[in-house]
């Protein structure tokens, strides 16, 4: 494992003009491409059969989302009055779910049931077999990282159906709906954590560096200069893998001895930070041996 340090504030400059804060997710194209990203890793890689389920997940999830029902939303004065506010007006911990994301999850897992390993096909068939109260009261557990409350084979499946719900919300809603929030290191749509950063390319975002959701999507720009969890400017450095290009790495902060992976677009322009988190697990495994902890969940590894 090899590690560098961080910039110093002042060496990364913002570029003129106003900096895009908020992008949501691209509803047409956002699981799709995914499903093809997980597609493309998956090729000789030691978790390919893996990485192709989670490619068949993530073309359920844009089947989900292309045929989404219309659920309640908040009205104009509760978006109003959530942006006056600073809080993010879908926040998941306290948000009452529609039932509608109950049959995005039966039709998820109807989806993949024939190709699922072993396992799976009995998460599924146990999840199809529970009520709704006990349906809803997983989510909760999925949603907190509850993992000692959470069925762990039948958690992706959970969390899939969820991720589909939250992002036809968001998208539903429109950028417009939301504004910035109090607290940097969460979602401003949903108040969920980043399951990683994303240094973009092009245009107005190139060098920028985003969070990424990890329930809705959406992505918040944060200056790179600091820690993504505690926005400490010191002792941070970047930790790879010996021998690849880079394009993903582990940003460490030595202040709350915590990580997050970062994703280099200008190393790979391909990278979705759902389907790379995945395929770097050996990063992660790496840094956890370090006895550094990661600051934001992958709704698809939760573990005890």
């Amino acid at each position: 494992m090899s590690a560098s340090t961080i910039l110093q504030p002042g060496q990364i400059e913002a570029p003129a003009g106003d900096i895009p804060f908020l992008r949501l997710p691209a509803r047409e194209s956002f699981f799709k491409e995914r499903a093809a990203r997980f597609r493309q890793l998956a090729i000789d890689h030691k978790l390919g059969d893996f990485l192709e389920f989670m490619a068949a997940l993530a073309e359920a999830q844009h089947a989900a989302l292309s045929h989404f029902p219309q659920v309640s939303l908040p009205d104009p004065e509760q978006l109003a009055l959530s942006r006056e506010h600073g809080m993010p007006v879908l926040a998941a911990g306290s948000w009452t779910r529609d039932p509608a994301w109950r049959d995005a999850l039966q039709g998820i897992a109807a989806a993949v049931v024939g190709n699922a390993p072993q396992v799976a096909r009995k998460a599924i068939a146990h999840l199809r077999g529970m009520n709704a109260d006990s349906l809803e009261k997983l989510a909760d557990a999925v949603l907190d990282g509850r993992c000692r409350d959470t069925d762990l084979a039948a958690s992706p499946f959970i969390a899939a159906a969820l991720q589909a719900y939250w992002t036809h919300m968001a998208t539903t809603l429109g950028p417009s709906a939301f504004g910035r929030t109090d607290i940097s290191n969460l979602c401003p749509v949903c108040a969920s954590a980043p399951v990683t950063s994303v240094v973009r390319i092009g245009g107005a975002e190139q060098g920028l560096r985003y969070l990424h959701c990890s329930l809705c999507g959406s992505e918040w720009h944060m200056v790179r200069a600091k820690c993504s969890n505690c926005e400490s400017t010191k002792g941070i450095a970047y930790y790879g893998i010996e021998g690849d290009k880079g394009a993903v790495k582990a940003e460490a902060c030595e202040e709350c001895g915590s990580y997050l992976k970062i994703l280099y677009m200008d190393k790979d322009p391909q990278l979705d930070p759902g389907a790379d988190d995945l395929a770097t697990l050996a990063l992660d495994i790496l840094m956890d041996e370090a006895g550094v902890q990661r600051s934001g969940p992958n709704l698809f590894l939760l573990s005890a």
